[in-house]
């Protein structure tokens, strides 16, 4: 198996992500800004607000590649001093700042819209101008399933984010189509309202990329995936009773951290406990690229039936209650007639503090003439 510097050092397969994200951001910009170019020029000549305000929501999609490269190239820098654990969530912020940029081009493309209903002017469409309008939606559809598709593929979500702004944009650019169909046969102008209407759309799509960023700007769930995975690994040591508390820490895409507690017989050394912590560590490593920071240890009774028994007996009381999912890290000292445990309550419960006060009680009521260290305890994988 491969040492710990070799698998926590930079790697090739980080280093290619951050080329593709680089090259498919590129691509990006140049198509926008031919884009952009066009569509302004036609849009000048034709009088038609749609095909302008298309061409400024280009050149904010070129801008949105932009970011999505400097944030890439600054969330690859080395862990320092000062950010130990690297600058892999830059890539969430630049994926903020490309949804505000979406949310913008709604909100500016909205008032626009409103503006040309209140003063409408005659747009003067011509068969070279429908045309390239036409190969711009082609262009922008075929570019918004590949980069969303290479986003998707490096988890990237500054790339997820352009990809489907670029598929938005494929339907403004069909709707200017559209109009000047309605236009040309009915002599109707819609394109101003058909604008109005799309600029919600976009907007709709600005805040759903905002709330899906922030949320993981503030911290998520486990990756239930992941989770199992893990749990599954840990457990396939075959002295491994038990395995709880898996907490995982993002740093950036595909960069996690974190922590876990594992079920021990009370038989072991400490140094083959040590071994067994060092073994753990590193097939969690090479199997699923997480660095497990901290591996904590519950002993559990065997020598004595009587204190397995009592378990059974105490884990009756506990699972008794609705919303306790887990016990775990249970041990009994019977000269010191000490009992400690943990105990996770769900979050579905109303007030999980209460839950775990019903459950203290009880299980005092049972044994009176023991000392209790109950803690509560949170399942972060919960579904």
């Amino acid at each position: 198996m491969p040492s710990l510097s070799q698998l926590t050092s930079p790697e090739a397969k980080e280093s290619s992500r951050e080329k593709t994200i680089i090259k498919t951001s590129i691509i990006g910009i140049i198509a926008n800004v031919f884009l952009a170019g066009f569509k302004a020029v036609i849009g000048l000549m034709t009088n038609s607000i749609a095909i302008v305000l298309d061409a400024v929501n280009n050149i904010s999609d070129a801008g949105s590649s932009l970011i999505t490269i400097v944030g890439t190239k600054l969330a690859g820098k080395e862990p320092d001093k000062k950010h130990p654990f690297g600058y892999g969530r830059i890539e969430y912020l630049s994926a903020m700042i490309i949804s505000v940029i979406v949310l913008y081009a709604g909100i500016t493309s909205f008032i626009e819209s409103v503006k040309q209903i209140i003063s409408p002017k005659t747009p003067e469409y011509n068969t070279v101008s429908l045309i390239i309008v036409a190969v711009a939606v082609i262009v922008k559809i075929v570019l918004g399933r590949y980069v969303k598709g290479v986003g998707i593929k490096v988890n990237s979500d500054s790339l997820i984010n352009s990809g489907a702004d670029a598929t938005l944009d494929s339907i403004i650019s069909a709707s200017t189509l559209l109009a000047a169909g309605i236009f040309l046969i009915f002599h109707i102008s819609l394109e101003a309202w058909l604008g109005a209407i799309i600029s919600v759309v976009i907007i709709k799509s600005g805040i759903e990329m905002l709330k899906d960023t922030i949320s993981q700007i503030l911290g998520e769930r486990n990756d239930k995936e992941l989770a199992k995975a893990i749990y599954a690994t840990v457990l396939s040591f075959p002295d491994v009773q038990g395995a709880y508390d898996l907490v995982l820490n993002n740093y950036g895409p595909d960069t996690w951290n974190g922590s876990i507690h594992i079920e021990v017989p009370d038989t072991y050394s400490a140094d083959r406990l040590d071994q067994l912590i060092r073994e753990i560590t590193m097939k969690v490593i090479h199997e699923h690229q997480v660095i497990l920071t901290a591996i904590g240890v519950y002993s559990v009774n065997t020598k004595d039936e009587t204190i397995i028994s009592t378990k059974k007996q105490v884990e009756d009381i506990i699972f008794s209650h609705e919303y306790v999912t887990q016990m775990h890290g249970f041990y009994l000292q019977k000269e010191q007639k000490t009992m400690r445990f943990d105990i996770v309550v769900s979050f579905n419960a109303k007030e999980r503090r209460a839950v775990y006060n019903e459950v203290l009680a009880d299980v005092q009521k049972t044994f009176p003439d023991y000392e209790f260290q109950i803690a509560l305890d949170t399942d972060f994988a919960e579904e």
